[in-house]
């Protein structure tokens, strides 16, 4: 799908969460306040803690747009939790050439996460919105197309949420600890 030295060199350009989020002072608050909601249960901790494969990961995202203020923060929770996934945050519209290579029905979708294995080859690609987000969005009929900032999240959508993003990442673990190559690369 994409390049391996292309995902490689942009991983290498992405910033941590902290300083992606704190490079928006006007947005930093919207971040931080669903950050403080995000509580991942025990159950997904020893998930996320027990992966043998090392993931890359990039965020296409954007500090002003609500679908990633809502998701982000869930995102970064994971990353933090599991060792073995590194995480980086690219500003969609400054990576626009890798934007324009994971358009979502033709779209420049944020926030969009590229999965990876150890040697920078593509694993998956879930973007915009997870499904449970995507059922909720539709139950409350919104008119917007991108929720604001700081625009408050049902626990139980949250929630949901959270566990569709962490399903995705153990699915891309499980795709890289069951390869056939890399099983042998690791003899195991």
């Amino acid at each position: 799908m994409i390049d391996p030295p292309l995902l490689r060199a942009k991983h290498a350009a992405g910033v941590a969460y902290d300083d992606y989020v704190r490079s928006s002072p006007q947005h930093e608050a919207a971040w931080r306040a669903v950050e403080a909601r995000v509580t991942l249960t025990a159950a997904q901790r020893a998930l996320l803690g027990g992966f043998t494969r090392d993931l890359k990961a990039i965020c296409l995202s954007g500090m002003w747009c609500g679908d990633c203020s809502a998701q982000g923060p869930m995102l970064a929770a994971i990353a933090g939790a599991c060792p073995r996934l590194d995480l980086r945050w690219l500003d969609r519209d400054e990576h626009r050439d890798l934007s324009e290579l994971v358009k979502i029905c033709g779209g420049l979708r944020v926030p969009t996460v590229i999965l990876m294995n150890e040697d920078f080859e593509f694993l998956s690609l879930l973007g915009d919105r997870t499904l449970s987000r995507y059922r909720a969005i539709a139950a409350r009929a919104l008119g917007a197309s991108c929720p604001l900032p700081g625009a408050r999240v049902a626990d139980d959508e949250l929630a949901a949420t959270l566990q569709d993003w962490v399903d995705e990442v153990e699915r891309s673990h499980l795709i890289a600890r069951l390869s056939p190559r890399l099983r042998g690369k690791h003899g195991d």
